[in-house]
């Protein structure tokens, strides 16, 4: 049983041990450098970073992301079923590939109706 987890303990060791070693080098190397305000200063881009208040995001830019998270989600439960598409298609094929072409339909839809609010039209 102790045989099963070898390979999981050794990757935690050289995981850690990986850490260890960058984290002391970096205390080592890094040490060297001098620090001054310009090195301090957050860098955007080129462009001096204002101090004011931020802008605040679109609720487009949460909505984008949101649809994302929803329809990426899908790829979740589509890669199970294409593993054992294989293995069950003798026994319950129609049942299978039917409940999956439901489950994209619904997602079409779920998708065809998110463009038709304008849910992903960046110009309004």
């Amino acid at each position: 049983m102790t045989q099963d987890y070898t390979p999981v303990l050794l990757h935690v060791l050289v995981a850690v041990g990986f850490a260890t070693v960058t984290l002391g080098l970096n205390l080592l190397v890094g040490r060297r450098g001098r620090r001054n305000a310009t090195k301090d200063a957050s860098y955007e881009c080129g462009v001096i970073p204002e101090v004011g208040k931020q802008p605040r995001f679109s609720v487009k830019f949460y909505l984008v992301a949101m649809l994302f998270i929803l329809f990426d989600i899908e790829i979740v439960f589509m890669y199970p079923w294409a593993v054992t598409f294989t293995e069950t298609v003798a026994a319950h094929g129609a049942l299978i590939l039917g409940s999956m072409f439901v489950f994209v339909a619904v997602l079409l839809f779920g998708y065809i109706y998110a463009i038709k609010k304008g849910a992903l039209d960046w110009s309004r």
